[in-house]
């Protein structure tokens, strides 16, 4: 591919060579024997030249134009003489190209201009044109004599490098974000660094984790706070495709109103007060990932709207902003509330609860699953006995005991700080906790892994309206052939329960 240094030499040495040509037919030093003689010497040399070549006279009218320009417009003499050439320039280049062969025609100066010319085949080509004055002996203007080359493949290597310049600055833009993000928000808590337990309610949100986390299905994660929601994000997340993407956190409880719309979605310079420049939100940079809202019961009411539309439409606008940006984002939502309840009361939206609770998971309480609490205790000990540098080998029967007739009101959370707090005071091999628990009566019965099956399966039944088949229905929100379904309900002695009238 020709350099614009090497095309602009190529041009001059054509011009070069078509001038002394002029001047041999004009009379110089060593004239042909007659005028029709240097006529078809000039022919000659400008039809065997390897670019296209014109001419035009005093009044800017083109008067010649040779072999190879009629060959690649398709045009013939008659055609393209006089204005007839301008036809085939690109309807977008025709003003600019014709004002700049005007205005530098005028001042008799050189003339370089790039511009889109038809070809024979109707494609248009982008050719470099230059073209320089003539002047006779005695200094009289003759007009311009000038050369066209095609540089197309140039003109596409150029396009294409400013795209790629774009898209990698777009890139080097997102990743800066994310990793400013990443630095900020996404510094993972050892203390939940992995889901543990082995009780019949936990391994069910494992089952549930491992049937929705290859699909793209939006999720809710419901459950007392502290229970762990922002791990089953985390393995859903990290179980995908999307895994090699960020996982973007946002607590909607910790922003204001006034902020979390330009956490969200992003703003323009100058959109509000303080908006000093633009910013990308947290869609953008979950941009092929999963966004993880949290606490999404406590979005106003405003920006529910607007996240409705990115769920249905996959589209938003920065604030401030007119363009809309196309994301492919997963959403997983979490909330220690009750939505529906919410909805009922006018606080959420009804439209994006249907939206959200696509596929619901249920983080259990502490209480439900105390015989994970040894484990639990395990992973924390271990976990705090490193970061302190404290060597702590067991833990008393009666301080487990302890530990496992609380009721946990602050669930994970709070049996972490727990152990913390056991752990900064210890100073010999066994575990001495500090805190004192009153003793509880536990009221909640602990249910069989077919009791959370059916009330499950029931849940997802009535939020489906009973239907068992199609998008909507609850075998495909389940994950199971709608056969497979219909053998657990038989199973299980799940009917759907009819209204009665006296």
């Amino acid at each position: 591919m020709l350099s614009p240094a090497t095309i602009i030499l190529l041009g001059l040495l054509v011009l070069a060579l078509l001038i002394i040509g002029l001047l041999i037919i004009r009379g110089g030093k060593r004239p042909v024997a007659n005028t029709s003689d240097n006529e078809d010497l000039f022919r000659s040399i400008a039809d065997a030249a390897p670019v296209m070549i014109w001419i035009a006279g005093p009044d800017k009218k083109r008067t010649y134009f040779n072999k190879r320009w009629l060959e690649f417009t398709g045009q013939d003499p008659a055609q393209c003489l006089q204005e007839g050439w301008t036809q085939s320039i690109h309807p977008d280049d025709g003003a600019h190209t014709l004002e700049t062969y005007a205005a530098n025609f005028d001042q008799q100066k050189p003339v370089h201009m790039e511009y889109r010319l038809r070809r024979n085949d109707g494609e248009y080509r982008w050719v470099y044109d230059s073209g320089i004055p003539r002047f006779s002996a005695d200094g009289a203007f003759l007009g311009y004599i000038g050369s066209c080359i095609d540089i197309s493949e140039r003109k596409e290597s150029e396009v294409a490098l400013q795209r790629a310049n774009t898209e990698l600055h777009q890139l080097k833009n997102q990743l800066e974000a994310e990793n400013i993000y990443l630095q900020q928000e996404l510094q993972l808590d050892e203390k939940f660094g992995e889901i543990i337990g082995q009780s019949d309610a936990i391994k069910y949100v494992l089952f549930k984790i491992t049937q929705v986390a290859p699909t793209d299905t939006t999720v809710l994660v419901t459950g007392e706070t502290g229970t762990g929601k922002e791990l089953v994000a985390r393995a859903i997340h990290g179980a995908s495709a999307r895994k090699d993407r960020p996982l973007i956190k946002v607590n909607c409880a910790a922003l204001s109103p006034t902020l979390i719309e330009s956490e969200l979605f992003g703003h323009e310079k100058g959109s509000f007060t303080g908006a000093v420049g633009r910013k990308e939100g947290r869609f953008e940079l979950a941009n092929g990932g999963t966004i993880f809202l949290d606490e999404i019961g406590e979005l106003p009411l405003e920006l529910q709207v607007k996240l409705l539309r990115v769920i249905q439409e996959s589209e938003f606008e920065r604030i401030g902003g007119n363009k809309t940006i196309k994301v492919d984002v997963r959403i997983i939502a979490a909330t220690n509330r009750n939505l529906k309840l919410e909805v009922d009361q006018g606080t959420f939206r009804e439209d994006l609860w249907y939206r959200v609770n696509v596929y619901p998971i249920t983080m259990p309480p502490l209480r439900q699953r105390k015989e994970d609490i040894p484990l639990l205790v395990e992973h924390f000990v271990n976990t705090y006995a490193r970061k302190f540098g404290k060597n702590i080998s067991s833990v008393s029967p009666r301080t487990l005991e302890d530990l496992e007739s609380h009721s946990w009101p602050g669930n994970i959370r709070e049996l972490a700080n727990v152990i913390e707090r056991a752990v900064i005071h210890t100073h010999g091999s066994v575990l001495q906790v500090v805190d004192h628990f009153k003793p509880v009566i536990e009221t909640v019965p602990t249910e069989t892994l077919e009791e959370v099956e059916r009330e499950y399966i029931v849940r997802t039944l009535e939020n489906t309206g009973w239907r068992i088949e199609g998008p909507h229905g609850a075998a495909k929100i389940l994950g199971l052939n709608p056969s497979t379904l219909r053998t657990r309900m038989l199973k299980l002695g799940i009917q759907r329960r009819r209204a009665s009238f006296n």
